[in-house]
C-alpha cells in the first residue's frame, strides 16, 4: 500500500507544486515547517534534509506555537504546515495566526478540501487511499507519502539553487561521508615519507631507500624531479627472478608511466584508481613534479574503506 501511494504521488504534482517551489527558492528567510503528532516527526525529518541541502529551515511544533514558540517565525520566512486531515484543532488555531503575520502558508496535506488546504496559498497534495495499518488508523501510508513529498521539495530546491557536491561537503564535514567529499590527496601526504631515487641509482640504493621509507615502493625521478617511474617490492622480486644484481640501475627495474594523481584531487578518487588497477600505492605529481607517495593504508586509516 505504501509503495502504491508513493507511485501515485507523481500524479499529484501540479501547478501549485511548481508555484510553491518558485516561492521557496526565492525565500530570503527560512522555511518553517510545522505539524502535530506523527506529522510533526515527519516535519523534523524534512527540516533536517533541507538544512543539509542548502535551504535553511526550522521546526515549529503546532501545539507549542500557540504557547510562545510562534516568536520563531520571522518576516521573510515561508511556513509549511503538515497534516493528513488538515482539520486538527491545533492547526485551525495556528493558521490564522500565521496569516496575520503575513507569511506565505503552504499546506502539505492529505485532504485538499480541508480547512488547512482552503486557507493555504499553495498545496502539496499527499492524498492516500488508506493507511497500511490493518485498522486504517495508525499513520503509516500517509506519513510515508509526507516524507517522500518532503524529499521531492528538497531535491527541487537543490536543483533550483544549483547546490553542488562542494556545497554538500561544507555541510557534512563529519564521518566517512564528509571525508569522501572534502579529504584531498594533499591531506594524506604530510604524514608520509617521500621515497625517491634517481634513474642512475644502484640496486642497493633502491633497496635501502625502500627499506628506510617503509612504503613498499619508491619513485624514480630524473634530474628535473619529474617522475620517470616507480619501483615496487614486486618489481624487485621479478627482476631477481630474471637477472643477477650486478650493474642494474633503477631505470632498468622501474615501471614506466605509472598511475599518478594530483595533490588537489579528492582522496576518494585515489581509492577508485587503486581499486581499478589493483595497486596499493599512488605517486602524487603536481605540474610534472613528484611531490610524494600515498598508500592504501592511508585511505584505510581515514575511514574511506
Amino acid at each position: 500500500m505504501e509503495a502504491a501511494a508513493i507511485a501515485n504521488l507523481s500524479q499529484l504534482v501540479d501547478d501549485s507544486f511548481a508555484q510553491a517551489m518558485e516561492v521557496l527558492a526565492a525565500c530570503k528567510g527560512r522555511i518553517v515547517i510545522s505539524g502535530i503528532g506523527k506529522s510533526a516527526i515527519i516535519a523534523q525529518k524534512i527540516v533536517a534534509t533541507l538544512n543539509s541541502t542548502g535551504s535553511p529551515a526550522i521546526f515549529l511544533h503546532a501545539a507549542d506555537a500557540i504557547h510562545g514558540d510562534l516568536g520563531m517565525v520571522q518576516a521573510e520566512d515561508v511556513v509549511i504546515i503538515i497534516s493528513k486531515s488538515g482539520e486538527s484543532p491545533e492547526i485551525k488555531v495556528l493558521v490564522p495566526l500565521i496569516r496575520n503575520f503575513g507569511n506565505p502558508i503552504m499546506a502539505l496535506v492529505g485532504n485538499t478540501n480541508s480547512y488547512l488546504a482552503r486557507n493555504a496559498a499553495y498545496v502539496f497534495n499527499t492524498t492516500v487511499d488508506q493507511e497500511a495499518c490493518p485498522n486504517n488508523l495508525a499513520p503509516t501510508t500517509s506519513t510515508t507519502a509526507q516524507m517522500v513529498m518532503g524529499d521531492a521539495i528538497a531535491v527541487c530546491l537543490m536543483r533550483q539553487k544549483g547546490f553542488r557536491m562542494e556545497d554538500f561537503a561544507k555541510l557534512h564535514p563529519g564521518g566517512a561521508l564528509g571525508k569522501k567529499l572534502y579529504l584531498r590527496v594533499s591531506d594524506l601526504l604530510h604524514d608520509n615519507e617521500k621515497p625517491q631515487v634517481p634513474e642512475t641509482a644502484t640496486l642497493k640504493e633502491v633497496i635501502v631507500e625502500m627499506t628506510q621509507k617503509r612504503m613498499g615502493v619508491t619513485a624514480v625521478v630524473n634530474d628535473a624531479n619529474h617522475l620517470a617511474g616507480v619501483i615496487t617490492d614486486g618489481d624487485l622480486r621479478r627482476m631477481l627472478e630474471r637477472n643477477g644484481m650486478e650493474q642494474i640501475t633503477a631505470s632498468d627495474i622501474m615501471t614506466r608511466h605509472p598511475k599518478v594523481i594530483g595533490p588537489n584531487q579528492l582522496a576518494v578518487n585515489a581509492l577508485d584508481l587503486m581499486r581499478q588497477y589493483a595497486i596499493t600505492n599512488l605517486a602524487v605529481v603536481e605540474d610534472g613534479q613528484y611531490v610524494g607517495m600515498i598508500h592504501l593504508h592511508d585511505l584505510v586509516k581515514e575511514g574511506l574503506i
